[in-house]
């Protein structure tokens, strides 16, 4: 069930260099090793593959932390590989998650991608379970790719982006989703406020 809090208007937009103080707090709470703010100005600035996004609040509000979620990938022809995903601690489990997949495999899809590619962790098994509901599969292992804890990665894929057989029950999750996050902000749970 969908928070009442976020039941506003919420934005999908690209990363910018002033979002990265409050990415980095996400990224500390979400990841063994975090990746540096300077690691991600890199991205953003010199690496011409990087595409990075994130969800924030329509309207700067005290309720709410400036990033919600953010996520990017490389694109690299017709794969976009996807290098990084993660929502504020506060507001997971609110479908944050499945709507910034669905945003990236859009656009990954108009750039003329046809798969998406990601490494999980093997002990992951809540977010194992998400990508599959997602239609990727399991492709390869790769042995103690985690230098943090020598953990094995599950590489996963979602073939056929290009096909509408695959493509359209995604892009009818992304429209309810969408439609719901750009919910009236004066409207929550269906009573005026």
């Amino acid at each position: 069930m969908l928070s009442p809090a976020l039941q506003r208007k919420l934005t999908f937009q690209p990363m910018q260099l002033g979002h990265l103080s409050a990415i980095a707090p996400i990224e500390e709470a979400s990841f063994p090793t975090p990746r540096s703010s300077d690691l991600y100005r890199r991205e953003l600035t010199d690496n011409e593959l990087a595409r990075y996004w994130v969800i924030a609040p329509a309207a700067m509000e005290r309720s709410l932390p400036p990033i919600l979620a953010y996520a990017g990938y490389w694109l690299m022809g017709e794969e976009a590989h996807i290098v990084v995903i993660a929502t504020h601690p506060t507001w997971r489990r609110q479908e944050l998650g499945r709507w910034l997949l669905l945003e990236l495999a859009a656009a990954a899809r108009l750039q003329g991608a046809f798969q998406l590619t990601l490494e999980v962790r093997e002990n992951n098994q809540a977010a194992r379970a998400f990508y599959a509901k997602l239609g990727f599969v399991a492709v390869g292992l790769r042995t103690r790719y985690y230098t943090d804890t020598g953990e094995n990665a599950h590489l996963l894929t979602l073939f056929g982006l290009e096909r509408g057989a695959v493509w359209r029950p995604l892009a009818r999750q992304l429209t309810e989703l969408r439609d719901y996050f750009a919910a009236d902000p004066t409207v929550v749970d269906g009573q005026p406020q």
